[in-house]
């Protein structure tokens, strides 16, 4: 936040505090002491630097209010008077719904209408509780420019910008596919989005900061935890396939010509609520007879478990081959055989499987040993998207003299369509040779609940003549076999040299359930650029 705020010009300061398993860890929070429900970090970053907003004018706009946005302003109006920086604060509120059975939080995700009007009534500090990411940017662009709620190519250029800004240095190389040696990615400035009154902008980063923005950081982003080209929100529904980037200088990236649509006629909402219990037991195999020794503790634990009054709803082990043969030390030595057990009851994962483990210390394979000791298990969460009549939401924003004000809902909308097919170009053919993808292309994976999604890009035309054609569903679900029984979606973008492959159920319950040894699917496309298939030699 100090870097942002002392490092050059600046209007809005957005900050984006809230995952999907932020929201759960939140309900928790609130469950211990219903005053709580907001992100802390955010008051203590604040202390430090209310007075540099004030002194240099900025705004800061963020949704750090979580479950209690209500709590959270109060909680900045008593910091600003500790500190003695007097300043006007306002907060939206509105998204939290009617508790469901079993649910620990329940969130509709409002878009920046509210942001806008706590603005315009001179806020200096706006709290929000879950709006979308994007929202963060839209509404300081609606305010700032006066935009309608029916603007809408105004409106998806700044989601678009919005989308870029939200994982923060993901857009200066932070995570980034290609690594270059040349560049100090060590410690990538934040982004920042000059937004331009038609919804264009430009996305830059403060002079002096490390990292970088190009074409690629971009593209990255925007195809970041993203599905169909059609990216609906409740402002807008902004057409990725129309986005177009073009390098203007250094660290410095146009985003254009993106379309909007009306908004879907539904709220897309958020749920969480405590699936059940988890416990993890890692077997440290080390040496030679790798396969025997993971047989050998598989059985013994099995026959365990099934003289157990009663046996763990889920039993899942992985073979995780990580030795080398004639290591040099012993952890090169060594494999990992991971047992995770799952449970509605706590007692079915907990002395039951530790007592399993540690009473074979001394009776199984040579060199036995755990990672950890095992410990009684832990609740695990889960996620569920739902989607909700507007009309059932109630959108406030509360403005610095305490007023509320309704924010009324698009009153025109659009049902999501798929996208017509988009033409590909003609086919590079030509000799080829056995290589990584990676040694081509690009990919930045994520999650979205359950599902996960993979963006992978290429640089040039040629690269996309290429591309476009050889990674089909099939060749992809072939590359990553984890894949293949799943539902697959390929959504092309051709403005971007990108596929966008979306992949449902590869995450169980989403990332709180810890289904997956990679829950938030975050290296799925390091996997699949690591993955040989045959490429044109003239790309190589």
């Amino acid at each position: 936040m100090r870097e942002m705020l002392t490092g050059g010009e600046l209007d809005v300061l957005t900050g984006d505090y809230l995952a999907e398993l932020t929201m759960l860890i939140l309900g928790r929070d609130r469950l211990k002491d219903p005053r709580l429900g907001y992100a802390k970090t955010f008051l203590r970053q604040l202390e430090e630097n209310l007075g540099h907003a004030q002194e240099r004018g900025v705004r800061i706009v963020a949704n750090a209010g979580g479950l209690n946005p209500g709590a959270l302003a109060d909680a900045v109006r008593e910091l600003a008077g500790r500190v003695g920086v007097p300043v006007r604060v306002a907060h939206v509120e509105g998204d939290s719904l009617p508790l469901p059975q079993g649910a620990l939080t329940a969130n509709a995700y409002l878009g920046g209408g509210g942001i806008a009007q706590c603005l315009g009534a001179g806020a200096d500090v706006v709290v929000t509780g879950r709006v979308t990411d994007a929202a963060l940017v839209t509404g300081p662009a609606a305010w700032w420019f006066g935009w309608g709620p029916e603007e809408y190519d105004r409106l998806a250029g700044a989601v678009a910008a919005g989308h870029v800004l939200e994982c923060g240095t993901q857009a200066t190389a932070g995570n980034y596919a290609f690594l270059d040696e040349r560049r100090d990615v060590r410690h990538p400035g934040f982004p920042l989005a000059e937004i331009h009154s038609d919804g264009s902008s430009v996305i830059t980063k403060h002079q002096g900061t490390g990292g970088y923005v190009d074409t690629g950081t971009v593209t990255a982003q925007l195809l970041y935890e993203t599905g169909a080209p059609r990216y609906a929100g409740p402002d807008v529904t902004a057409r990725l396939d129309t986005v177009r980037l073009t390098q203007e200088g250094p660290d410095r990236v146009r985003i254009s010509g993106v379309r909007g649509e009306a908004p879907p006629p539904t709220l897309k909402a958020g749920l969480t609520r405590v699936g059940g219990w988890r416990n993890e037991i890692g077997f440290v195999l080390t040496g030679l007879d790798i396969e025997a020794k993971a047989a050998l503790v598989r059985a013994q634990v099995e026959e365990a478990l099934s003289a157990a009054k009663r046996r763990p709803a889920e039993v899942r082990w992985e073979l995780v081959r990580t030795d080398r043969p004639d290591a040099d030390t012993q952890e090169r030595a060594s494999a990992l055989l991971r047992l995770v057990v799952r449970d509605p009851d706590p007692a079915n994962v907990g002395r039951v499987i530790s007592g399993a483990a540690i009473e074979l210390a001394l009776g199984s394979y040579p060199g036995f040993h755990v990672t950890a000791p095992p410990g009684k298990g832990a609740p695990y969460g889960v996620f569920e998207t739902v989607y909700v009549d507007p009309e059932d939401v109630e959108h406030v924003a509360v403005l610095p003299g305490g007023e509320r004000v309704k924010v009324r809902h698009p009153v025109r909308t659009r049902a999501l369509e798929p996208v017509s097919s988009a033409e590909l170009p003609p086919a590079l053919t030509g000799p080829t040779r056995r290589a990584p993808l990676g040694a081509v292309a690009g990919a930045r994976s994520g999650d979205k609940g359950g599902d996960a999604n993979v963006g992978v890009w290429v640089r040039s035309d040629e690269e996309w003549r290429w591309l476009a054609h050889a990674l089909t569903v099939d060749r992809f679900r072939a590359l990553l076999p984890e894949t293949a029984p799943l539902p697959v979606t390929r959504h092309v973008l051709p403005n971007l040299r990108a596929l966008n492959f979306v992949v449902e159920g590869l995450l169980g319950e989403g990332v709180a359930s810890q289904s997956r040894f990679d829950p938030q699917a975050k290296a799925l496309g390091e996997w699949l650029r690591s993955r040989h298939i045959d490429i044109p030699e003239v790309l190589l």
